[in-house]
C-alpha cells in the first residue's frame, strides 16, 4: 500500500495517566514494576507521582498518578480524575468481587464524572489466575456494556507480565485513539471522522476535478509525512482500494470515496498513527477538531464587555459560499443545501439550540441570505471560536484573524466624535414578567404570524435579524428572551450584563401587576448597571396595545421613564403587527446609548456626591497653585529688594 508511514506526530502536552481500582488489586505494583522494569516486594499504598518518557510512543513525557482506595479518599480521586488525559482502571483476576465492581461503581462511576478519556482495563495478578478461560470470554460482556473502554490486557507485575505494556499502550491511545475516529459497535468511520476526510481531500484537490491524480498523491505524502511516494507505491495503493471499492478509483486518481476507504483501512490493520499524523498536519486535536493554535488568540483574550463580529472580508466570503450552495439561486438555501455547505465542518451547527429556531425560515424551512448571514453574526457573538472554526473548515483561505474583529469594551466602544456606537452587531436582552409579550416580540421580529405565536415560553431564546437603518448599513440586531424566573440569575452575576448592549423591558399594558414587574426590572437592571460599571440603555415596550389599557400604568410608566431619563414607553401589538418601528428604535438607542442609560435616584445621588468632591479637589489645587504661586512671587521680590 506504499510507505504511508507515521512521521513525527505532534502533542501539545505530557500525557497524565491516572490509575484506579479497588484494594488490593495491584495498582501500585503495576505502577512499581512498570517503571523500575522489576519487581517490588513492599511498595507503599499509594506511591508519589512518577513522571517519565524512557518507554513512552515517540518519547513523550507522561505523568503516572496513582490512587487511594479508601472510600473517604473518593473525592480525591475524581479530583484527579477530572486533570486525567487517560484512565488505568485495575482489577485482580483472582478476585471475581473486583470484576464485578468494575461495571457496578467504577465505570458508573467515571460516566457521572464525565470522564471523557481512554479507558484500559489491567487484569492484574495474571499469575494468581487458576481459571483456564481465555480473557475475550471473560471482558467480552462488560466491554459490550461500556464502549468507552479502549481494551483490556492482562499483566502480572511479580512475573514482569506486560507491566509497560499497559503504560506503552495507555499513551499510543492516549496520542492515536480510536474512539474519535470509528464506531466499534456499528463498524463504521465516525460522522466528523468523515467530515475531516472529506476536507483534506477538498484542500488536496488543487485541480478541483473530484480525484486525486498521481502528483497530488505524491504532495499529500511530502506534506503529511516528509517523502515522496515512488510510482510502483502509487499505483499499489490505488490497486488494492479498486479491488475492496471500485469507484473508490476513477481514471483521474483517488476519489474522495476511495481517500475515506483507505484510512479506514489504516484502522483496520490497527495503524493509527498514519490517520492522526494526517488529521494533526491539517490541524485537528483529539475531538477531530480544530485545535486552537489554528485559531487567532485573540478569540480567547477578551474583556467581558468585548463583543466579536464578523469582518467585510469574511462577509464578503459566506456571500459566496451562499451563491455557490444556493444551486437554483432562488435566495432560499434549504436544509439540504445548508447540511452540503457543512459538510466539511465538525457539525452541522445550527441543528440545535440556540440556533434552531432563531432565524427567520422560508419556504421549505430555508434561509434568505440575510437570515444566513445573521445566524453566522449570531454564533460569532455567542461562539466565536466555533464559528472561525466552522469559517475554516468550510473553505476560509485567509488568515483566521481577518475573519473577525474584537470589538471596543463597553467603556470605549462610543466614539465622542461621532456620538455613536460603532458595533454592527447588537446584541438586546428583553426583560418582562409572564404573559408580557415577549415571546410574541421575538416572533414578530422573525416576521412570524400571530397565529403562529406558541405564546409564553419558560425557556430562554435567541432570535436573530438584520435591521434597515436610513442611510447607512443593515445592523444585526441579536434579542436574548430572558425568562420571567431567569432575571435573577442575570442579576447575581456581576458581568451578566457585560455581554448586553440593550436591555428592553416589556409589560402587558392592560395589567398593572405587568407594568409593576416591568417597573422594577428596569431598575434592577440600572442599579445592577450602576454597581458594576455595565451600564446599558434601556427602553421599555408598553406590548399588547390592542387591549384597552389600564390609565395608571400609562401615566405612571411614563413618569418613572422620565424620572429615570430614558424615552416613554413604546406602545406595540404583535398580534395587530403594529410594532411602532421598534426595532429600529432599539437599534438607535443602542448606537447612541448615552442617551438611553437609567439613572436611579441613588446612582443621581453618588454622581452629585462625586461632582462636589471633584469641585472641591479643583477648589483645592487652585488655592494650591495660588499659593505656590504667590509664594514664589515672594521670593522673587524678596531676592529683587536684597540685590537693590
Amino acid at each position: 500500500m506504499g510507505r504511508y508511514s507515521a512521521g513525527t506526530v505532534k502533542f501539545s502536552k505530557s500525557i497524565r495517566i491516572v490509575v484506579i481500582g479497588d484494594r488490593g488489586t495491584g495498582k501500585s505494583s503495576l505502577i512499581a514494576a512498570a517503571a523500575t522494569n522489576s519487581f517490588t516486594a513492599n511498595v507503599p499504598p499509594v506511591l508519589p507521582i512518577i513522571n517519565s518518557s524512557h518507554f513512552s510512543p515517540d518519547g513523550i513525557p507522561f505523568t503516572i498518578v496513582d490512587t487511594s482506595s479508601r472510600p473517604e479518599d473518593r473525592g480525591m480521586v475524581a479530583e484527579e480524575l477530572k486533570h486525567a488525559d487517560a484512565v488505568v482502571l485495575t482489577h485482580a483476576s483472582d478476585r471475581p468481587e473486583t470484576l464485578e465492581g468494575l461495571s457496578t461503581y467504577w465505570l458508573p462511576e467515571l460516566r457521572r464524572l464525565e470522564v471523557n478519556v481512554p479507558i484500559i482495563l489491567a487484569r492484574c495478578k495474571l499469575d494468581l489466575d487458576k481459571n483456564q478461560v481465555s480473557l475475550e470470554q471473560v471482558m467480552s460482556p462488560i466491554m459490550r456494556q461500556f464502549p468507552e473502554i479502549e481494551t483490556c490486557i492482562e499483566c502480572s507485575a511479580l512475573k514482569q507480565i506486560q507491566a509497560q505494556e499497559v503504560f506503552y499502550h495507555v499513551q499510543k491511545t492516549t496520542i492515536h485513539p480510536t474512539t474519535p475516529l470509528f464506531d466499534l459497535e456499528t463498524q463504521a468511520l465516525k460522522p466528523r471522522f468523515i467530515r475531516a476526510l472529506k476536507r483534506i481531500f477538498i484542500l488536496c484537490d488543487h485541480d478541483k476535478d473530484g480525484a486525486l491524480s498521481e502528483a497530488e498523491l505524491d504532495q499529500f505524502q511530502v506534506n503529511c509525512f516528509n517523502a515522496p511516494l515512488q510510482p510502483n507505491e502509487i499505483e499499489g495503493i490505488k490497486r488494492v482500494v479498486q479491488e475492496r471499492l471500485p469507484e473508490g478509483v476513477n481514471e483521474i486518481g483517488l476519489t474522495v470515496t476511495g481517500f475515506l476507504f483507505l484510512h479506514a483501512l489504516f484502522i483496520e490493520k490497527g495503524r493509527l498513527e498514519t490517520t492522526w499524523t494526517v488529521l494533526r498536519k491539517f490541524g485537528y486535536n483529539n475531538d477531530v477538531r480544530l485545535a486552537d493554535e489554528w485559531l487567532p488568540p485573540s478569540l480567547f483574550k477578551r474583556a467581558p464587555d468585548q463583543s466579536v463580529e464578523l469582518t467585510d472580508v469574511a462577509i464578503e466570503f459566506l456571500k459566496e459560499k451562499y451563491m455557490l450552495f444556493d444551486a437554483d439561486g432562488d435566495n432560499n438555501l434549504k436544509p439540504q443545501e445548508i447540511e452540503d455547505l457543512f459538510s466539511t465542518a465538525p457539525e452541522s451547527p445550527w441543528k440545535e439550540a440556540p440556533y434552531e429556531d432563531a432565524a427567520e425560515k422560508i419556504s421549505l424551512g430555508g434561509l434568505s441570505s440575510d437570515a444566513f448571514l445573521s445566524l453566522w453574526s449570531l454564533m460569532t457573538l455567542l461562539e466565536p471560536a466555533r464559528s472561525v472554526e466552522h469559517l475554516i473548515c468550510i473553505g476560509f483561505q485567509g488568515d483566521p484573524s481577518s475573519a473577525i474583529r474584537i470589538t471596543r469594551t463597553r467603556r470605549r466602544l462610543f466614539d465622542r466624535k461621532k456620538k455613536r456606537c460603532e458595533r454592527k452587531v447588537f446584541q438586546c436582552f428583553v426583560f418582562g414578567p409572564n404573559s408580557a409579550g415577549k415571546s410574541a416580540l421575538l416572533n414578530c421580529f422573525l416576521e412570524r404570524s400571530y397565529a403562529d405565536n406558541p405564546g409564553s415560553t419558560t425557556d430562554e431564546r435567541y432570535a436573530v435579524n438584520m435591521v434597515d437603518e436610513p442611510g447607512s448599513a443593515k445592523k444585526t440586531l441579536v434579542m436574548r428572551e430572558i425568562p420571567a424566573d431567569g432575571a435573577h440569575g442575570i442579576f447575581s452575576s456581576k458581568e451578566s450584563l457585560a455581554a448586553c448592549d440593550i436591555a428592553v423591558l416589556v409589560y402587558d399594558s392592560s395589567d398593572e401587576s405587568s407594568w409593576k414587574r416591568a417597573t422594577e426590572l428596569l431598575v434592577e437592571v440600572a442599579t445592577h448597571g450602576e454597581a458594576t460599571g455595565y451600564e446599558v440603555p434601556c427602553l421599555m415596550v408598553s406590548a399588547k396595545d390592542d387591549i384597552e389599557s389600564s390609565q395608571i400604568p400609562i401615566q405612571e410608566s411614563t413618569r418613572v421613564t422620565q424620572d429615570m431619563g430614558i424615552e416613554p414607553p413604546v406602545s406595540i401589538s404583535s398580534k395587530l403587527g403594529d410594532l411602532n418601528n421598534l426595532f429600529r428604535k432599539i437599534i438607535t438607542a443602542a448606537q447612541h446609548p448615552h442617551l438611553s442609560i437609567p439613572e436611579t435616584e441613588a446612582g443621581k445621588s453618588r454622581k452629585h456626591y462625586n461632582r462636589l468632591i471633584n469641585r472641591s479637589l479643583m477648589v483645592v489645587s487652585i488655592v494650591a497653585a495660588l499659593v505656590v504661586g504667590l509664594a514664589a512671587y515672594f521670593v522673587y521680590v524678596a531676592r529683587e529688594s536684597a540685590s537693590v
